[in-house]
């Protein structure tokens, strides 16, 4: 049986040697060339988008939970399993068809809180990944009659993608509860003046939810018993979402239970938070940095785009790699390098912020399933989970 070990580090040694010869220039050529206007600015919710496509999986986290209180004498709880929140028999079954086998960190503290009676406000920070969007959905659906058949709960998100990807953890974890529904207030969602919406769960967008509930008068927001404000740093921090979403609040009974989840606050951002929302518990998660122990970093300053290309080729032709992806600068070096490793037989994905979101994702998708090993990109993903290389 062959050494998996002693392979690797003997390919390891073998690219050490090679890159020992290659000369190191700070003079970098190719960056001093390129036009700062190719550079990739994408939109925040865009974003907390890819964030979420990226992390399909739970982020394992050792960090400790933040709770903040404005009355020190209401008890806190935690729960290590999901049986232990005393769930509705079909929610608990949607939980485990998720894939959850305990309770994430954020969701043992944030869940007791979010369906106790009476119901408790709160603002959560936690990275993507670590199941906050979880949290807040099964503290949705516990909250709905069924017998009721009128919008109970309303959950915002700054755009109509990030709607669509709460809806379907929703229908995930609702798939057993066959008689709460689910209506989307985005954009191509259309409604009659005066129509009555018999869905329990409203997700939607603050401008549609807004010209639903007073142009059209089909959102009755007063009957409302949960407020969800997710990535509430993008819609407090943005200006027309900000003053969407303070009107739709304003609307809303005083009995409402609000919860407000990001995974980051700016300090004003998060005493406005405070200031909308009544006697809030506070939870933070630290962010989990990604661990780096067992890879070995190497950097080869080249001259020129050619001399790049060369690089890459001698990492490709000494180093068996399985799957890779290469960060450019801008778009017109992501797009020449694309060109270059298709010419030469390589499968290549190619992900820039002139691609429509949906398009971004199909890209992702695409190189999750190994139908592309390399993936050429620009920092529309180095910004939401991984280092700029080039």
């Amino acid at each position: 049986m062959a050494d998996w070990g002693e392979a690797a580090e003997l390919q390891e040694k073998e690219l050490a040697q090679q890159v020992k010869n290659v000369t190191i220039n700070s003079n970098n050529a190719s960056q001093q060339n390129e036009d700062p206007e190719e550079t990739e600015n994408i939109p925040l919710a865009d974003k907390a988008l890819l964030q979420k496509v990226i992390r399909t999986g739970l982020v394992s986290t050792k960090n400790d939970i933040e709770v903040q209180r404005k009355d020190p004498n209401s008890p806190l709880y935690s729960v290590k399993s999901f049986e232990a929140l005393h769930l509705k028999p079909n929610i608990l079954k949607g939980v485990y068809a998720m894939g959850y086998n305990a309770p994430s960190k954020i969701q043992e503290t944030a869940l007791p809180t979010l369906l106790a009676d009476p119901p408790q406000n709160m603002i959560a920070q936690s990275q993507s990944g670590t199941g906050k969007t979880a949290a807040f959905v099964i503290a949705m659906l516990s909250r709905v009659e069924p017998s009721e058949k009128f919008p109970q709960v309303l959950c915002l998100s700054p755009t109509l993608e990030l709607a669509l990807q709460i809806g379907q953890v929703v229908k995930k974890i609702g798939q057993f509860c066959t008689d709460i529904d689910i209506r989307y207030a985005v954009r191509g969602e259309e409604v009659s003046r005066g129509t009555k919406l018999t869905e329990q769960v409203i997700i939607g967008t603050p401008g549609k939810v807004f010209d639903w509930a007073t142009k059209l008068r089909c959102l009755d927001l007063s009957k409302m018993k949960v407020f969800v404000l997710d990535e509430a740093d993008i819609m407090i921090d943005t200006q027309g979402l900000q003053d969407q979403s303070i009107r739709i609040h304003k609307l809303l009974p005083k009995t409402c239970q609000m919860m407000l989840f990001s995974a980051t606050y700016e300090k004003d951002v998060m005493q406005f938070a405070e200031c909308i929302i009544p006697n809030p518990y506070i939870i933070k998660l630290k962010r989990e940095e990604e661990s780096v122990e067992s890879i070995k970093q190497y950097y080869v300053d080249c001259p020129s785009q050619e001399s790049k290309y060369r690089a890459i080729a001698m990492i490709y032709s000494s180093v068996s790699v399985g799957q890779a992806i290469i960060f450019c600068h801008t778009r017109k070096t992501a797009s020449w390098l694309a060109e270059k490793l298709t010419r030469d037989g390589h499968s290549v994905g190619l992900l820039t912020g002139e691609l429509e979101v949906d398009q971004r994702i199909a890209v992702l998708e695409r190189f999750r399933k190994e139908k592309e090993k390399v993936l050429i990109t620009t920092n529309v993903v180095a910004r939401v989970g991984f280092c700029r290389i080039w």
